[in-house]
């Protein structure tokens, strides 16, 4: 689920400017990316991890909705390491 009002949390524009993640690249990702993980015991909302491309630069957000209120929450955004996830960045490695 995807609504039109995204909610950026604090923590998510804090990681996205030290990592340099745009807006844009985050709303891509919600909209094209695709579900890698489920979290539905999040509190206050379950969220979900999806996996999007930026070009060749792969970009993990972690979002959840809340549905009351029809808004999408990013919750934060990041690169991943590619030591620490299997080579399409879908499933983690273990270690």
């Amino acid at each position: 689920m995807l609504y039109k009002k995204i909610v950026f949390r604090v923590h998510a524009i804090l990681r996205m400017f030290e990592r340099r993640i745009e807006e844009e690249d985050v709303q891509h990702v919600l909209k094209d990316g695709e579900v890698i993980e489920d979290y539905p015991m999040d509190k206050p909302y379950p969220s979900r991890l999806l996996l999007g491309w930026r070009g060749s630069r792969p970009i993990h957000v972690v979002a959840a909705d809340n549905h009351d209120d029809k808004e999408t929450i990013v919750i934060t955004a990041y690169e991943p390491e590619s030591n620490k996830w299997d080579p399409t960045f879908r499933r983690r490695k273990i270690s």
